[in-house]
């Protein structure tokens, strides 16, 4: 790709126009030898290029027609990349071209109990980095808030920017996952006690939001594997080191997650033991009630016919006798029951 435009040092933006002036810079460049950057209008990244410096440009993709526009003129990247970008769907991925490597971040975002998933493209290459997103990614939004400090103190390579990125990714990881965590341990407190049934359906919603989360993580540590360990001129080796450890805390964001699955499942499965224990409980008490009247049953039955001969009938003391039955029945069997335990 044939890089064509001025050789000149490109000039910083306009500070005597406050109204030309661009809230948020669309291209940053950036001397790593000098450790210096600034923001520069986007007609001038060719140039800065040029003259050996490296460029971070910024596309908001809100708008698809203006992000295609924008990014067909720089002509820094294919219209099949391009095209990729654009349209693609969240989920974190990489590919490998002869000039530069095109990287899919997708952060996560819980709001409200939404778990939304942010794709960020991210293509660096020798002398440029372009990331396209698709309004707010907020891990990037911390990369922009963030970043100066450490390039002051450390930067030696383009390949900082690349570590920045994935280094607030895993960040929002790991508060994604200490959200998940207190939604799980919430539901485990109030599965403790009386629930609704309004409890089952943000359970479900939850455990979905977690199996939706280790798909986002799983390839994202299968992407950070690969490039903390193979070669490439746009990864420095120096770097790598640093991405290999980015591997260790995904995993134990990982396991983290499987924990958090299997505490909701078995406080679930615990909560389902209390109300079988209840309900055996309530049927235990309808069972002993059961076996005390249906003796008693039985003998209001036999009295109760229509029978012309019952000697019991003419007996003088057959009603009381018939209670003293009773009574001996029920309380016969109240202390068979009791010695038996199951009362």
């Amino acid at each position: 790709m044939t890089h064509e435009g001025r050789r000149s040092e490109p000039p910083p933006p306009s500070r005597g126009d406050t109204s030309k002036r661009v809230p948020h810079p669309q291209a940053i460049e950036f001397d790593f030898a000098e450790r210096k950057e600034r923001p520069i209008e986007l007609s001038y990244a060719r140039a800065s290029m040029d003259t050996g410096k490296f460029v971070w440009i910024d596309v908001d993709a809100t708008d698809k027609d203006a992000a295609r526009k924008t990014l067909t003129k720089l002509d820094l990247i294919s219209p099949e990349v391009i095209d990729d970008v654009l349209s693609g769907e969240p989920g974190t991925q990489q590919a490998r071209y002869p000039s530069y490597i095109h990287l899919v971040l997708t952060g996560c975002h819980l709001h409200k109990g939404k778990f939304d998933l942010q794709r960020v493209d991210v293509i660096i290459a020798e002398k440029f980095l372009v990331t396209v997103h698709d309004g707010k990614a907020h891990f990037l939004e911390s990369v922009k808030r963030e970043y100066k400090e450490d390039f002051e103190r450390f930067a030696r390579s383009p390949s900082f920017l690349l570590y920045e990125l994935w280094d607030h990714l895993i960040d929002h990881y790991v508060r994604t996952q200490k959200k998940l965590e207190e939604r799980v341990e919430e539901l485990q407190t109030r599965l403790i006690g009386e629930v609704d049934e309004r409890v089952f359906g943000q359970v479900s919603e939850i455990g979905a939001d977690l199996l939706h989360f280790r798909k986002v993580l799983i390839p994202a540590r299968a992407v950070l594997t690969d490039m903390s360990t193979r070669k490439s001129i746009f990864v420095s080796e120096a770097t790598q080191p640093f991405l290999a450890n980015m591997v260790g805390t995904l995993e134990r964001v990982l396991q983290d997650l499987m924990s958090d699955r299997d505490i909701l499942s078995d406080s679930l499965n615990l909560y389902m033991s209390m109300v079988g224990h209840r309900t055996n409980r309530v049927m235990n008490r309808l069972t002993v009630v059961s076996v005390i009247f249906l003796p008693l049953s039985f003998l209001c039955g036999v009295y109760g016919m229509n029978f012309e001969i019952l000697p019991e009938l003419k007996w003088e003391h057959g009603y009381l006798f018939f209670w003293v039955t009773v009574l001996s029945i029920a309380t016969a069997l109240l202390l068979v029951m009791r010695r038996m335990r199951v009362l």
